[in-house]
């Protein structure tokens, strides 16, 4: 029961970023570059473990989840939250048509109707009329952006099981890689994120919970959790967090994503749990 209420705590904190980085006035590219700056330190402080020398071929993942954060606060700050998520959530959808080439993994009859799920709720998104406000002033870039967030995401995820196979240690080759994209993702936006004029409490205050909770304190809980909860199990309790991301946005924002998204989102969000209980199913 520890574990797995540490693993609602992971999901839980994950999903307040697309409320918290709304409430910032910073720049996106600034609250991406010092979020990761701040996870960074604080994960590797927390868990001594990933503080290890990577080997080379590990950095083409380590660029992609450092893409990945970037990349989904940019779109965050553009688009409404939870579009925002929904289309990262694509992600499982590119591992599928990656998986052939990538990682020499057939796609199976499963594998094509969930990619036929998530494609269409992935029309159903972008063909919704989205009206712009204040919380999501671009939502058309915004969707796009959000769309490679996941792609980049998945080719993080790709790397991750690729460099892990034969690997005693690739729990901690993980974390380790998690550690490094953030530092890359604060050091290659930092250039465009100087200088900060005038930073002010609330939005110091908006870093240091971002980067020491929504994702430092995250992915320690996570972290523990992982390895003692079934694969199935930890998947759908991780999906709370595109669940409760739009909601948490639409308490502290009053955002409503359109009918379209959520459409579109539950789609994609229901064909996710399908594809994972199919291949429990197969499994066991």
């Amino acid at each position: 029961m520890r574990f797995r209420l540490l693993l609602v705590a992971a999901a839980a904190l994950f999903s307040t970023g697309g409320a918290v980085i709304k409430l910032s006035t910073l720049t996106p590219l600034q609250v991406a570059s010092f979020r990761s700056a701040v996870a960074a330190a604080v994960l590797s402080l927390a868990m001594p473990e990933t503080r290890r020398r990577l080997p080379r071929r590990v950095w083409p993942t380590v660029a992609a989840y450092a893409a990945t954060l970037v990349l989904f606060v940019v779109a965050t700050r553009l688009t409404t939250a939870a579009n925002a998520i929904f289309l990262q959530s694509t992600a499982p959808f590119y591992v599928l048509l990656l998986g052939p080439p990538l990682l020499g993994e057939p796609i199976t009859r499963r594998g094509v109707m969930y990619l036929g799920a998530v494609a269409a709720g992935m029309v159903i998104l972008f063909l919704g009329a989205e009206q712009a406000f204040a919380t999501a002033p671009d939502p058309r870039t915004g969707n796009v952006l959000a769309l490679a967030s996941g792609l980049a995401w998945a080719l993080t995820l790709i790397g991750l099981r690729a460099g892990g196979r034969g690997e005693t240690k690739s729990g901690s080759t993980a974390l380790a890689t998690v550690v490094a994209g953030n530092l890359l993702a604060f050091v290659a936006v930092l250039p465009v994120a100087l200088p900060v004029v005038r930073i002010t409490t609330g939005n110091l205050a908006i870093i240091l919970y971002l980067g020491a909770v929504q994702i430092g304190l995250a992915y320690v809980c996570l972290a523990r959790a992982i390895p003692h909860v079934p694969a199935f199990e930890a998947t759908t309790v991780l999906l709370v967090e595109p669940v409760m991301n739009p909601v948490w946005t639409w308490l502290v924002h009053g955002e409503r994503p359109s009918t379209a998204a959520l459409a579109g989102g539950a789609i994609i969000l229901v064909a996710t749990l399908g594809n994972a209980w199919s291949t429990r199913r197969q499994a066991t």
